[in-house]
């Protein structure tokens, strides 16, 4: 059976395969191939972000009774990587490397910040709140 902390995590990853591809691309200026895996990171990260923000964390909220703990921090932090993806979505479609992958680098450490503080902590935490992963994992299959 797969657990909480193995389900978000392995979405963590399918995220960073597609962001170092996007990011190879566009190094190589290989502009069709960056839009793909572009787009598929977006998607990917996304999904990701939904399934936290519209029921991994409202789950644990409910058990825990606690809503300005790690999870507030977690969505604002959410918020800046949106921010980010905007502006990196713009530099692509402008064919603009060099600005690209300044912000690339940004995101990348803000997304291994965030994603650190989630598998060492966040999701940990609430592995133990919802000791249920199966029926976890399956709510947010049905978004």
């Amino acid at each position: 059976m797969t657990t909480i902390i193995e389900y978000m995590t392995g979405q963590h990853r399918s995220c960073d395969d597609n962001f170092a591809a996007a990011e190879a691309a566009v190094s190589e200026q290989n502009w069709g191939e960056a839009e793909n895996q572009w787009g598929l990171f977006c998607n990917n990260l996304e999904v990701h972000l939904n399934n936290e923000e519209e029921t991994l964390f409202p789950q644990f909220e409910q058990v825990t009774g606690s809503t300005g703990g790690p999870t507030s921090i977690m969505r604002l932090e959410h918020q800046q990587m949106r921010e980010m993806v905007v502006s990196m979505t713009d530099a692509l479609q402008a064919k603009d490397c060099d600005e690209y992958l300044g912000l690339s680098e940004t995101l990348m450490i803000l997304m291994q910040q965030h994603n650190m503080k989630e598998e060492q902590m966040l999701y940990p935490m609430t592995q133990q709140a919802l000791p249920d992963s199966a029926a976890v994992i399956s709510s947010m299959n049905d978004l």
